[in-house]
């Protein structure tokens, strides 16, 4: 059709902050202006895997994961449009509120916190965020 526009492919990364995705995904996809966070897990950046490290640790580093993703694409914490969690044990809600906030600071971007009977590996927590580029 004349005039039309075909939409852009997003771009993906992987930064070198992050361990290979485990799986065939990108950490982060960029669209239309937004970065699109994949679920993070926690894992360090050489790949070792905080299954047996404390819920507070693994949340720690989930969420310098998605940091490290956004800012991989240009974006920032303050940038952050939503964030959904999921958490095993909801019993775990009032500790992750308290480490999201002093992470988050400023930003107050719409959030879900989802309770879910087990994640891989045995994981407690994943985390997914949207922001602007």
């Amino acid at each position: 059709m004349a005039g039309s526009q075909h939409p852009r492919l997003p771009q993906t990364d992987n930064p070198t902050a992050l361990a290979k995705p485990g799986g065939h995904y990108s950490h982060v996809a960029i669209a239309n202006g937004f970065a699109f966070v994949s679920g993070q897990l926690p894992i360090d950046a050489q790949g070792n895997k905080l299954a047996d490290a404390s819920f507070e640790a693994q949340a720690e580093q989930v969420l310098a994961n998605v940091k490290a993703a956004l800012e991989s694409v240009g974006s920032s914490i303050a940038q952050l449009v939503q964030v959904r969690v999921y958490i095993v044990e909801i019993e775990n809600w009032m500790s992750f509120n308290q480490i999201y906030a002093r992470w988050a600071g400023e930003a107050r971007p719409a959030r879900a916190v989802v309770p879910v009977p087990q994640l891989h590996y045995g994981f407690k927590i994943e985390v997914e965020a949207t922001a602007l580029v």
